[in-house]
């Protein structure tokens, strides 16, 4: 490989790492088929401990992801907090520092909209909307055999990372979404999984609507030396 071309694929995924954020509207606009298995077959060769690969993706469109998104609305209308987790999102006794960045996360997502702290409502509704994967022409669900430890959950995250990418690269917003653990019970069942596989999130994809002031927001992150030492460099 020339220098040139080197330099130009180094490039593009330092721009992807850079650029990608997570996607809250989209665009009515269709993705085609082909193109979302050309990224699913480019994401396959994500790394993972001992070559298991133990990611199970589901992809929904059309009428089979509105019959979904019905059974979850309805099964929200009779437990508006959902069915209980399937694992928990975050530790119970989550560190300040922790905290500080998630609550912060939150405020700007809010303001954003224009919704304020004290607007239960309205934080509630922008919350519901996780439950329509934001409108997006895509919706994919990520699952993981139950068997699975920590160390291949972060394989997981790997998968999604390079999926949420490979997306990025050909135009395509996405947002990886948790929240899908609150309804568990129902997409799996939905979706006739098998018993040893479970919900891990969910995944909106579609073309971005640039226009949507939420998708104008960008997290904030800790510099280097916040997280980084550097040892036995001279």
């Amino acid at each position: 490989m020339s220098l040139t071309i080197w330099r130009g694929v180094m490039s593009a995924v330092t721009h992807a790492i850079q650029n990608r954020h997570s996607t809250r509207a989209f665009l009515k606009r269709p993705v085609e088929e082909g193109l979302i298995r050309e990224i699913i077959d480019i994401a396959r060769f994500s790394p993972s401990s001992g070559n298991l690969q133990p990611w199970s993706l589901i992809v929904l469109s059309g009428d089979d992801l509105s019959q979904l998104k019905e059974e979850v609305d309805q099964t929200l209308a009779q437990s508006p907090k959902g069915e209980g987790m399937g694992y928990p999102i975050y530790p119970e006794n989550l560190k300040a520092q922790y905290q500080a960045r998630r609550a912060k996360c939150g405020e700007d997502l809010y303001a954003t909209l224009n919704v304020s702290r004290d607007d239960r409502p309205g934080r509630a509704k922008q919350f519901a909307r996780n439950f329509s994967f934001f409108d997006a022409p895509v919706g994919m669900v990520l699952a993981v055999d139950r068997s699975m430890g920590h160390g291949q959950w972060a394989d997981l995250g790997m998968f999604l990372q390079t999926l949420m990418l490979l997306a990025h690269e050909r135009g395509l917003g996405t947002c990886a979404q948790a929240c899908w653990t609150l309804v568990h019970k129902t997409v799996e069942r939905h979706l006739e999984l098998p018993e040893e596989l479970m919900v891990f999130c969910g995944i909106a994809l579609g073309y971005a609507d640039n226009e949507h002031p939420i998708n104008t927001l960008r997290t904030e992150r800790e510099p280097l030396s916040e997280f980084t030492q550097f040892k036995g460099f001279v």
